[in-house]
């Protein structure tokens, strides 16, 4: 990658920094107008330093309370890792695709034979490299980019930038794998130079591998031979003396050509550049294409190349990067209609890559550069593509704003105080002629008529502050409720201050396990009289990084058009004949993800729970892993609330309206004939229905069942329905503890409690 801006996903450490660089600053701008400044701001008297501290301290606090209940709710916390730090160009990441044709595209989650059936990695997921992969493997990096594929026999070799975090340059990283791109192994760092490095484009010419990265740093452009493939190379010549960037080459009716940008360029010609060179041999000599510069002004039209040039159907295909907007936006793909040494001309074509939907929740919701399109010995495509949730110069630009905010934020509380007559906010004229030491001349004694102008300009300045002290009276109510409303906004503004700079990028990310991510099927059950809730649900939860597919169990009336419905992922209405809770567990075929969560559609939480849940399931698919948490216990059992699991600090039930489950063993072990008579009671009782899939998974193993993970928030809307088997508490729990009387009988007692916090990433607290 060449030129980025920032757009590293910033970890609450690194913003509680940036925003202490933030108090410092303000303090020092400060403090000297506070003791010296020509302009007494404040007055020194208790009443005033007393109003102020005590503003700054409940702007503090409601800032807390703000961080502490929303946007701590949307925190990434990974497990930590030496790299992977906030960085100012990008969270990039590497993905990879299959298809038939090189214009038909689909990445590895959809792909029926791309999975781990040894992992809770099924299916496999993109992104399939991250910083993170270099990261454990000994070699810190922020950000990994600009792949390409090398490809002997079985085995994938990705070539990429990775951004070292201890020379804050790129270097090229190299990762292996013999599973056609499910699993890899980060193999190290093939080349490292004393200056920046990206795009290393791979390629073999003669029985020799070359990799010619971009190096635009030292000023030219640079050819590498593989001494011991593929960790060890060697300098085999300076190609061109000119400090070209993105270069690609490509064989093509009898010349090698290569397509690369003049990075000396400026204005708008940045980005926008692309040149031609031919030659004979990739090693040169290179001529110069006489049309040269092909793109020299436009940013949109994908100049600057996004990968390697291919060949398909006997045409020759360019990737470009639109770097409109933001930097590498989107790939662009171009089909050249001629190239010849006088002439050039390229079409756009169809990528044949989906957009992401899920905007800053998808790994390369906002940007996505650099593609690598090459063919198999099969006959059919791999591509490898980088990508990005957040636009460069996004960090920078929330730490600005956040810094504008809490200035804006402490003026507001100087302006409150002030009103309320605690603050003094009276310009002295006579200040011009004290901006010097007293025993030194004044510059403004020396220049009377810009001394006059001063004078008039502060004491208009008094006037309009009287003015407005004197038409806002705190004892009236026009008065009151103006000070009210400042105050509001002073608090919006603290609030907002805190969003900017602690609350991330706004994306709820997925979380990785053993290198890899995956992806789930949300089942829901519901019928027609909770349609207006289900609509709700289905745009909130699609947008959720790690879900696949949305199943609605239709149990009752006319069932609505998948149409309806606000998804970016598929909508599948299953409609059942009988309306039976014991529906929600039925065995379906048509999922392809081992991971189910059961969510009622009347229970609306966080994606970034939604994928805690989803990781700590991955740690442990024999068990069921939910959010509300249940503690069966006495004699005679009795069903209570998640207040009484408190109480005892344990639990051992999970409730499955809110839980991660395995679709195959669950659904078989509750549909096998261990649980016929125990469906019959939820058919008869029309409740208990996750309460007898607790019982049955405890019947099966000896081993601990469940887990609970604290979800930040969670709106339980049930209550709100006149449609809700539960809207009745006692009742409801009335039938559950008949349940449990009726399930023990016929399985067994549940196991004993598990405490609550014995994790040490403090999910379940």
């Amino acid at each position: 990658m060449g030129e980025k801006g920032s757009a590293k996903p910033s970890s609450s450490s690194s913003f509680g920094f940036r925003a202490l660089g933030c108090g410092i600053a303000m303090a020092q701008w400060i403090r000297p107008r506070w003791r010296w400044g020509p302009v007494s701001l404040l007055t020194r008297s208790p009443s005033s330093v007393s109003f102020l501290l005590g503003s700054l301290l409940v702007s503090g606090l409601a800032g807390l309370a703000f961080f502490w209940l929303v946007v701590s709710s949307f925190l990434h916390h990974d497990p930590p890792l030496v790299g992977c730090r906030p960085d100012s160009e990008g969270s990039w990441s590497i993905g990879i695709y299959y298809g038939k044709s090189p214009l038909e595209l689909s990445p590895i989650e959809l792909q029926e034979n791309r999975s781990n059936g040894n992992s809770s990695a099924w299916p496999v997921a993109n992104p399939v490299l991250t910083c993170a992969s270099a990261s454990m493997a000994g070699y810190p990096s922020n950000f990994v980019a600009d792949p390409f594929l090398y490809i002997q026999d079985y085995t994938l070799y990705m070539f990429f930038e990775t951004k070292s975090t201890t020379s804050r340059q790129g270097d090229i990283g190299v990762a292996r794998s013999v599973d056609q791109g499910a699993t890899w192994e980060f193999l190290g760092i093939a080349l490292d130079e004393k200056w920046h490095l990206s795009y290393p484009f791979v390629f073999n010419y003669k029985n020799q591998i070359y990799m010619m990265p971009e190096g635009s740093k030292k000023g030219d452009l640079r050819l590498y031979r593989a001494t011991k493939f593929p960790l060890e190379w060697t300098l085999e010549k300076v190609l061109i003396k000119k400090p070209l960037i993105d270069a690609s080459l490509v064989q093509y009716e009898g010349y090698y050509w290569l397509f690369a940008s003049d990075f000396t360029r400026f204005g708008t010609e940045k980005n926008a550049e692309l040149e031609i060179w031919y030659s004979r041999s990739p090693l040169g000599p290179w001529i110069q294409h006489k049309r040269n510069p092909i793109y020299k002004s436009d940013k949109s039209l994908g100049a600057r190349n996004g990968g390697r040039l291919f060949i398909y159907d006997g045409s020759l295909y360019r990737p470009g990067q639109d770097c409109s907007g933001t930097y590498g936006r989107k790939v662009i793909m171009y089909k050249v209609e001629k190239l010849s040494k006088e002439e050039y001309r390229e079409v756009p074509v169809d990528l044949g890559i989906k957009e992401p939907k899920k905007g800053r929740n998808a790994w390369n919701g906002i940007r996505y550069h650099h593609l690598d399109i090459q063919q198999l010995s099969s006959g059919d495509w791999i591509a490898v593509m980088d990508g990005d949730r957040v636009p460069s110069g996004d960090s920078t630009w929330r730490f600005f704003i956040g810094c504008m905010f809490f200035l804006l934020a402490f003026l507001l509380i100087i302006f409150l105080g002030f009103l309320f007559g605690a603050v003094n906010y009276i310009v002295p004229t006579s200040c011009c002629t004290t901006l010097t030491r007293r025993n030194e001349p004044s510059w403004f004694r020396s220049r009377p008529h810009f001394n006059m102008k001063v004078r008039r300009y502060l004491a208009g300045i008094n006037r309009y502050i009287s003015a407005i002290r004197s038409r806002i009276n705190p004892k009236t109510c026009s008065g009151m409720l103006i000070l009210s409303l400042l105050a509001f906004i002073t608090f919006v503004t603290v609030c907002t201050a805190v969003n900017f700079l602690f609350g991330g990028n706004g994306a709820e990310e997925a979380y990785m396990y053993k290198g890899q991510y995956s992806q789930f099927t949300m089942i829901t059950m519901t019928y027609e009289a909770r349609i207006w809730n289900l609509k709700l649900y289905v745009k909130h939860y699609s947008r959720c990084e790690s879900v696949k597919e949305i199943v609605v169990v239709w149990n009752k009336g006319n069932p609505p058009n998948t149409d309806e419905f606000d998804s970016v992922v598929p909508v599948r209405i299953r409609v059942e004949e009988l309306n039976s809770l014991n529906n929600r567990f039925k065995v379906d075929p048509l999922i392809k993800t081992r991971a189910v969560l059961e969510l009622d559609d009347d229970i609306m939480m966080t994606c970034n729970d939604v994928e805690k849940g989803f990781r700590v399931w991955r740690e442990h698919p024999d068990r069921i892993v939910g959010f509300y948490p249940r503690l069966i216990d006495g004699s005679p059992l009795k069903y209570r609330n998640e207040k009484y699991a408190r109480g005892k600090n344990g639990y051992n039930a999970i409730l499955t309206g809110a839980a991660f489950m395995d679709s195959e063993f669950a659904f078989e072990k509750y549909w096998s004939e261990d649980g016929r008579e125990g469906r019959a009671f939820v058919d008869q009782s029309f409740n208990c229905e996750d309460l007898l899939m607790n019982f049955l998974y405890a019947n099966s193993s000896s081993e601990r069942t469940v887990e609970y993970v604290h979800p930040a928030w969670a709106i339980d809307t049930s209550k709100l329905s006149a449609s809700a088997i539960s809207r009745n508490t006692q009742v409801h729990y009335d039938i559950r503890t008949k349940c449990l009387s009726k399930f023990a009988a016929l399985y067994g007692p549940l196991p004993h409690l598990w405490e609550f916090g014995s994790r040490q990433d403090g999910w379940d607290k």
